[in-house]
C-alpha cells in the first residue's frame, strides 16, 4: 500500500511539473529566440540604410565593406538583394538557406520578416531576417541575414537541461516526502494488520499502537483495541466459566453416583435393577462430558508458549500406554516408526493429548480384530503423525463435523464418548501451528494425521510419560 501511495504522488507530481515547466520551457525558447532576432533585425535596418546608393547604381563598395567586416567579426552571413532577386552585393560566408525565399517575398512585399518564432533543441535551421529597402515608399530591394542557431540551441539546451534538473531535484524531494507521509499514514495500518495476525495466531494480549498516525486512525486504532479487550474478556470470561462449571459439578455428580450405587442392593425387581444400571451409566457419560470440558477450557486458555517435543518418543509412550486396553479388546495396536527422533514445537501436551484422543477413538471404533497403526514420519519442516485404523471410518460430509464439539455421527450414539475429542485435538493442533487431517483409510476405517513444525533438538520435561487420557469419543 505504501508502494502505491508513493505512486499516486509521485505521478500527482510529475503532472504538476509538466504542466508548471512546459510553458516556462517554451516561454524561455522563445525570448531567446526573440533577442536574437531583435538584434538581426536592427542589424538589417542599418544595413538597408547604407545600401539604397548601391541599388541606385551608386559603387556598393561601402555596403560590401560593412557585410564584409560584420561576417568576420560574428560569422554571420548577409546580402542584399534588388526587387528582381538578383544579389548584389553578399558576405563571404551567405548561402541562401531554408526559409530564405519566404522571408524575401514579405520582405519585398515591405514588410519585415524574421524566423522561426522559437528555436528549440532539435531544430537545426537557421534564423532569417528580411528587411525592405525603401526609398520614398518605393521597394528598392531587401537585405537579408542568415544567423546559424548553433548558440541559441545550446543556450536553449542549458536552460531546459536546468529545468529538468530542478525538476528531477523536486522529484526525488517529493519521494523522499511521500515515502515519509505514507508511513506516517500507514504506520497504523501496518501495525493493525500485524496485531490482527497475531491475534488470529492465538496471542490476544496483542494490542495496537494508537498513539500515532492521522487522528482518524489514533481512533480506529483505540477501537481496535477496545474490541479487542472486550473479545478477550468474553472469551475468559466463557472459558472461565466452563472451567469452573465442569470443575464444580464433579462433587454433586460424584456424590449422586454414590446414592445411585447404594440403592442397588435395594431394588430386587430385574426392571428396577436394569433402570439403576442404566442411570449409572448415563452418570458416567456425564462425567465423561465434564472431563472433555474441562480439558477443552485448559486447551482453549493455552497461549503462544511452546515446547519442543520429541514426537517419535511421545508416540511410542502412548502406544505403550495404550496397548493393554487394545488388547484387552482384541485390537492389534502397532507403532510404525523409523526410529529417529523427531523433534517437533508445540504447545504444552499437545502432541499426547491429540494422540491419546486419537488412538482412544480408533481402538474404540475398530472393534474386536480391527487394527490401529500410529506412524511417525519426519518431511523436512515438520513431522507428521497418523492414526489408521479398520473401523467403519466416515463419510465426507462426517468428516466436515468431526470436528465440531459434541457432534457424533449417528451410528456412534450407543458408544461411550462426549463427542469432545476431536475438538480438543483441532484446538491443540491449531494452537501449535499444526494441522488436523482425516480421510478414509482404503479399504475400510479412518486415517487422522496431525502435522507439526520442526524444531531444533532441545531437553524437555514433556516426553509423553502420561496416563492415558479418559475415554472421549468422536
Amino acid at each position: 500500500m505504501r508502494r502505491r501511495l508513493v505512486i499516486s504522488y509521485l505521478l500527482l507530481m510529475v503532472l504538476v511539473l509538466i504542466a508548471l515547466e512546459t510553458p516556462l520551457a517554451a516561454t524561455l525558447a522563445s525570448r531567446e529566440t526573440e533577442r536574437v532576432r531583435a538584434d538581426r533585425l536592427a542589424d538589417a535596418t542599418r544595413f538597408a540604410s547604407l545600401a539604397d546608393a548601391a541599388l541606385r547604381g551608386g559603387s556598393p563598395s561601402p555596403i560590401r565593406s560593412e557585410l564584409d567586416s560584420y561576417d568576420e567579426l560574428y560569422g554571420i552571413g548577409a546580402a542584399v538583394v534588388d526587387r528582381d532577386r538578383r544579389t548584389v552585393v553578399a558576405s563571404a560566408s551567405w548561402r541562401p538557406a531554408h526559409g530564405t525565399r519566404v522571408a524575401l517575398d514579405v520582405a519585398l512585399s515591405g514588410q519585415q520578416a524574421s524566423g522561426p518564432e522559437s528555436v528549440l533543441p532539435w531544430v537545426g535551421g537557421p534564423i532569417v531576417v528580411a528587411v525592405p529597402i525603401n526609398d520614398g515608399g518605393e521597394v528598392l530591394g531587401a537585405v537579408v541575414i542568415t544567423t546559424p542557431v548553433d548558440r541559441v540551441r545550446e543556450t536553449v539546451t542549458t536552460w531546459w537541461l536546468l529545468l529538468a534538473l530542478a525538476g528531477l531535484l523536486a522529484v526525488l524531494a517529493c519521494v523522499s516526502t511521500a515515502f515519509a507521509l505514507a508511513g506516517w499514514v500507514l504506520r497504523p495500518v501496518t501495525d493493525l494488520d500485524a496485531v490482527t495476525h497475531e491475534i488470529a495466531e492465538g496471542d490476544r494480549s496483542a494490542r495496537v499502537q494508537h498513539r500515532q498516525g492521522p487522528p482518524e486512525l489514533r481512533r480506529l486504532a483505540a477501537s481496535f483495541n477496545h474490541m479487542a479487550n472486550a473479545v478477550s474478556d468474553v472469551m475468559d470470561r466463557q472459558r472461565a466459566f466452563v472451567a469452573h462449571a465442569s470443575h464444580q459439578l464433579r462433587n454433586p455428580l460424584t456424590a449422586l453416583r454414590l446414592r445411585v450405587e447404594e440403592l442397588g442392593p435395594s431394588l430386587g425387581d430385574p426392571q428396577g435393577q436394569a433402570e439403576h444400571r442404566l442411570a449409572l451409566e448415563e452418570t458416567d457419560r456425564l462425567a465423561l462430558v465434564l472431563d472433555g470440558l474441562l480439558t477443552l477450557a485448559r486447551a482453549e486458555r493455552t497461549e503462544n508458549l511452546r515446547l519442543t517435543v520429541d514426537a517419535a518418543a511421545v508416540a511410542a509412550s502412548r502406544v505403550a500406554a495404550w496397548e493393554p486396553l487394545a488388547r484387552r479388546r482384541s485390537v492389534t495396536l502397532r507403532l510404525d516408526t523409523d526410529g529417529a527422533p523427531a523433534f517437533v514445537r508445540t504447545v504444552p501436551t499437545a502432541v499426547d493429548q491429540a494422540l491419546d484422543a486419537l488412538i482412544d477413538n480408533a481402538v474404540k471404533f475398530s472393534g474386536a480384530g480391527g487394527e490401529v497403526t500410529v506412524e511417525v514420519r519426519g518431511d523436512g519442516d515438520g513431522t507428521t503423525l497418523q492414526v489408521r485404523d479398520t473401523g467403519p471410518g466416515m463419510t465426507a460430509r462426517q468428516l466436515d463435523q468431526a470436528t465440531e464439539r459434541f457432534w457424533r455421527a449417528p451410528e456412534a450414539q450407543n458408544i461411550d464418548g462426549a463427542g469432545l475429542g476431536l475438538a480438543i485435538v483441532a484446538v491443540l493442533v491449531d494452537a501449535s501451528a499444526g494441522r488436523l487431517s482425516m480421510r478414509p483409510n482404503l479399504p475400510r476405517g479412518l486415517v487422522a494425521a496431525l502435522w507439526f513444525p520442526a524444531s531444533l533438538p532441545a531437553p524437555t520435561d514433556d516426553r509423553g510419560r502420561r496416563r492415558p487420557a479418559s475415554s472421549v469419543g468422536r
